[in-house]
């Protein structure tokens, strides 16, 4: 399976709140994943937190999917039920490596997120 194909089924599990299918996308070691207000060194501790975020999620619009090699980008709509969030824009960059996502690094608006946990953010820390 081709790179772009990996990460296109890895946001349509996160969309469908298939975490279980998600995580065998995902590499088993030497996984990570960069956001501006958090960072992750496991995909079990990335998955808790997107499970823990399924609740508010109303959709998961791909706006762009483009590849180049094993680096995959994403523009993503993440729409919300929770009022205070409203929607947010990602841009993520994936990097696939013998048919697993090795690594994970989002960008979005950090302040709306630290908002809504009250500045309670989770850490591989």
């Amino acid at each position: 399976m081709q790179p772009k194909d990996i990460v296109a089924q890895f946001i349509d599990h996160i969309h469908d709140q298939r975490f279980d299918e998600a995580k065998a996308l995902l590499g088993a070691e030497g996984f990570e994943f960069v956001g501006p207000n958090m960072r992750f060194l496991s995909a079990d501790d990335m998955l808790s937190y997107q499970f823990g975020m399924a609740a508010i999620q109303k959709d998961l619009i791909v706006r762009q999917l483009s590849a180049d090699g094993e680096h995959v980008f994403a523009i993503l709509d993440y729409q919300t039920h929770f009022e205070p969030i409203g929607d947010v824009r990602l841009a993520v960059w994936f990097r696939v490596q013998n048919d697993k996502i090795q690594t994970v690094e989002a960008f979005y608006n950090a302040a709306v997120v630290e908002n809504m946990l009250g500045g309670n953010l989770p850490s591989a820390d």
